[in-house]
């Protein structure tokens, strides 16, 4: 046992600054400890829904960076017509999710819907336009979409939190650029992802029947003008 009165060297008491490493990791569990309960739950759910949709993600991506290929390659741009309800299918899932580059997926929608069965090209647009909604609902519950200062995106959790499914499905079935916002806040707010697939098929296929018959209609409208 050490004497407090008897004096001792320097060495006896290691200075804490020749161990920087230590200090580090000391203030590094100190941060940890910081982390409340519910924060701990929530990056232990987000690491669950990772594991447990990986192989879904890994198809969706799969489908983007395919569906991206031919755009871009000029599969769909110089001969869309040749790939049929697979061409709807296709640029339907780019149409919502590219953003730098603006693709012309509903004028697409409307002109198919002139040549092809209208009920299949807007179920096309119900399968694919969802797949192209995943990243901001997963971008909203990994807590990336920082947007809490936005009035409209604190209102639209709002939304959400008192009538999700007829805030997705309002705003899957209307061609409407805020749609992202709606996704993230579905994220945020941890709304089951198999239910988000399905308010967003719902929506987008109805969407998709309203641009289609709109081409189908259009079509009839001007061979009764020019045929009679």
């Amino acid at each position: 046992m050490l004497d407090p009165r008897a004096s001792h060297s320097p060495l006896d008491f290691p200075n804490p600054s020749l161990y920087p490493f230590n200090e580090k990791r000391m203030s590094e569990n100190d941060e940890g400890m910081d982390l409340t309960g519910e924060e701990v739950t929530a990056q232990v759910k987000k690491g669950r829904w990772i594991r447990r949709h990986w192989v879904s993600l890994f198809a969706i991506i799969s489908i983007l960076v395919f569906s991206a290929g031919i755009y871009f390659m000029g599969g769909l741009s110089g001969d869309l017509w040749g790939y049929g309800y697979l061409g709807v299918f296709l640029i339907s899932i780019l149409g919502s999710v590219v953003i730098l580059v603006p693709i012309p997926s509903l004028p697409v929608v409307f002109l198919m819907g002139m040549i092809l069965n209208p009920w299949l090209v807007g179920l096309m647009v119900g399968l694919g336009e969802p797949i192209g909604e995943i990243p901001p609902y997963i971008a909203g519950y990994s807590g990336r979409a920082s947007m809490e200062k936005r009035r409209f995106y604190v209102k639209l959790k709002d939304w959400m939190r008192r009538r999700g499914s007829l805030v997705l499905f309002f705003f899957a079935w209307t061609p409407n650029p805020a749609f992202d916002l709606a996704g993230a806040a579905a994220g945020a707010l941890h709304y089951p992802f198999w239910k988000y697939l399905l308010m967003l098929f719902l929506g987008k296929t109805v969407k998709g029947w309203i641009i289609a018959f709109a081409g189908y209609g259009t079509l009839r409208l001007l061979l009764h003008f020019l045929i009679g």
